[in-house]
């Protein structure tokens, strides 16, 4: 077979080759120019050129894509790093013979020379709880090649930087945005839209857009198009969702103020420059701000928030955008507590994430997932570096990954952006900024797009202090890994379709059998495992599958595990306070027996006392009676003496003496 002849010697060959390949943090993909297995192999050989033997731990057996390549690297062995390199270059050639001709017509950058030293230290990307180094290299410029640049560098500028990681303010020109924060932000084919906001206690209602190619600002001078209720279109708001549909933005809810009884859609036409209220039907949502709305599928779901009165929100509403219906949720299991200013995300169009908010009183950091499929709640354990309480943060997803940008804690701004992994359900630290950067506030936008084919976090305003109205931009590496070069298109987290895929590709039927196929894969000789490789083409499709499948079965039972332990849990506390209660209980019942008690013998002392003041009565009735009669004889008898005196007298005759009256 024909070779390329240079007269580069190793390691530069190497280098260049490599560069070629696309291992220079560059956006090629491997798969483009080879076969899965060939990728998996170059993937190996210059790890073991680079790095050296393999010392990153195991990752677990159901990553099987990520398991294999650790496979392929560990089973090299001690090989040495010029014989890795040597290697390299050879399969490289018999794939590609004429690579180095091509490579020469263009500019290479060259590949950061790292140290062969075994005991050098090599600071990895961890990547879904893999660790892989990252090499970061810093393009040309003006011809010659500026050199090696960390992750934790602070940098300026952006179109010439390749690091990862790291917030940057681009040069940004034109007439920027008041500053403010609480706004809507949307992407819509590379332009940043902004909507409203909060300034100094102002709601704003002004829509600006930022051209992310050319990095220029632009106000949109927009018009209302006539309806029954044209005059609520263009009221200022804040604490709106902004959500990009179609060729079109919705600015749904948010606090104005006059607010209506309701919430409000309204539409703008990005054709045209209008503004319409989008017509309805079903009962809508009480009028509210600070909540979230998430794009599942062809519907908005829409979470808390605090409406008009103050009152926090935990509802959950659905917009069905193919019959403009709305449909409030009651969904089982434990929601969120009441809450605004949390973040909310989807993975796989199935799970509905919420992270933080905060209520009058404080700040969250609980995690809470809905299945949409069975519309219920659940509280999973969370892993890794778990954020800090905090409301008013932004959050935008990247893949499986969600990354969280600031918010703040009622008492400082959160300086951190964390990265939650979906799938995992693990937090880890991407950066963190020093001082009063915007990202690290409140009320702020985060949206994700592109620049120069790869993923990148914006973020515009927010309050820290002061009210802000700069830009920043983050290139993050977890969409830009090893991984994602060597297969062309990312493994799906879903299992649709993966059954019918199985059933016509699947010939390895356990762990075991993965781990088979790999050892056979790599033998004492590397010629020995290209020829092993090549004759298994399908091992990463079927990988693929089988990751898909394995991926779905260990998330749908991860989910129930947590769940049950979450029943568990409730169940154990609801049954410690019943013991408690029934504790409580027997001793009221205790002290109700007593009292009781004496209840009864002081009625049995009051019926005594009843009854001796009935016979006391009878008697003094008696004796009332008894003195009643003497009385009236008395009077009687004393009448009839005073009678017969008057009449003896008129008589002459003598009054009676005392002896006769005795008498």
């Amino acid at each position: 077979m024909a070779r390329a002849s240079s007269g580069l010697q190793y390691p530069e060959r190497f280098y260049a080759a490599a560069s070629y390949v696309g291992f220079d943090g560059s956006t090629k993909s491997l798969t483009s120019k080879f076969s899965n297995s060939t990728a998996l192999l170059l993937y190996s050989l210059y790890q073991q050129a680079s790095i050296g033997p393999c010392n990153v731990p195991e990752p677990s057996s159901w990553k099987l894509v990520e398991h294999s390549k650790w496979a392929s690297w560990n089973q090299l062995g001690n090989m040495s790093s010029t014989e890795a390199m040597r290697l390299f270059v050879k399969i490289l050639e018999e794939e590609d013979p004429g690579w180095y001709s091509r490579a020469s017509n263009s500019v290479l950058d060259p590949v950061v020379d790292v140290q062969m030293n075994h005991n050098s230290k090599v600071e990895p990307v961890i990547e879904n709880a893999n660790a892989y180094p990252e090499i970061k290299t810093i393009s040309t410029e003006n011809g010659s090649h500026v050199g090696t640049q960390d992750k934790d560098v602070v940098i300026e500028g952006f179109g010439s930087v390749g690091v990862y990681d790291q917030w940057v303010a681009p040069p940004v020109s034109g007439q920027r945005p008041k500053a403010r924060y609480e706004h809507g932000a949307a992407v819509v084919q590379d332009k940043l839209y902004i909507y409203g906001g909060n300034h100094n206690g102002r709601y704003l209602n002004d829509l600006h857009v930022l051209d992310l190619r050319s990095w220029t600002w632009s106000k949109i001078e927009a018009e209302v198009v006539e309806s029954t209720n044209s005059s609520s279109i263009t009221f200022p708001c804040a604490g709106h969702s902004l959500i990009p549909w179609e060729n079109k933005l919705l600015s749904i809810a948010g606090h104005t103020k006059d607010p209506n009884e309701s919430i409000q859609v309204k539409v703008f036409d990005l054709p045209n420059a209008t503004w319409t209220t989008l017509k309805t039907y079903g009962k809508p949502p009480v009028s509210r701000g600070g909540q979230s709305v998430t794009f599942v599928g062809t519907s908005l779901v829409i979470f808390g928030g605090e409406d008009a009165k103050r009152t926090l929100l935990n509802d959950l509403h659905i917009l069905d955008l193919e019959t403009m219906t709305w449909d409030e949720i009651d969904a089982v299991g434990v929601p969120p507590s009441p809450r605004s200013d949390h973040a909310a995300a989807v993975h796989v169009e199935r799970y509905l994430l919420i992270f933080g908010g905060g209520s009058h009183a404080t700040c969250y950091n609980d995690l809470h997932v809905l299945d949409m499929q069975t519309m219920e709640w659940s509280r999973p354990t969370q892993l890794g570096e778990i954020p800090t309480p905090r409301a008013g943060h932004a959050g935008v997803t990247v893949g499986e990954n969600w990354f969280i940008v600031g918010g703040g804690d009622n008492k400082s701004g959160v300086s951190e952006t964390v990265v939650l992994n979906m799938a995992t359900l693990t937090w880890s630290v991407v950066t963190s900024v020093q001082g009063r950067v915007p990202v690290a506030s409140e009320g702020s936008s985060l949206v994700v797009s592109s620049y120069d084919g790869e993923d990148i976090l914006v973020s515009f305003g927010g309050y820290n202090g002061h009210y802000n109205n700069e830009v920043y931009v983050l290139k993050p590496s977890h969409k830009s890994t090893l991984q994602s070069k060597l297969i062309e298109n990312p493994i799906p987290y879903s299992v649709s379709g993966a059954h019918n895929a199985a059933n016509a590709t699947r010939d390895l039927d356990s762990e075991a059998g993965h781990k088979g196929i790999i050892k056979e894969l790599v033998m004492d000789s590397v010629d020995s495992i290209v020829c092993i490789i090549k004759s298994k083409g399908d091992v990463i499709t079927v990988l693929k599958v089988e990751k898909e499948d394995l991926e779905s079965s260990l998330y749908k039972e991860k989910l129930q595990t947590l769940q049950l332990k979450q029943e568990l849990s409730e169940t154990k506390t609801r049954n410690s306070d019943l013991c408690k209660e029934l504790q409580s209980i027997r001793g009221q019942l205790a002290s109700e027996q007593s009292r009781c008690f004496k209840l009864e013998v002081e009625v049995a002392e009051l019926s005594q006392k009843l009854q001796t003041i009935g016979t006391l009565q009878k008697e003094l009735e008696l004796l009332q009676r008894q003195k009643a009669a003497s009385e009236l004889a008395a009077l009687n008898a004393k009448q009839k003496q005073g009678s017969g005196g008057v009449w003896g007298w008129l008589a002459g005759a003598p009054p009676p003496t005392q002896k006769e009256d005795d008498g």
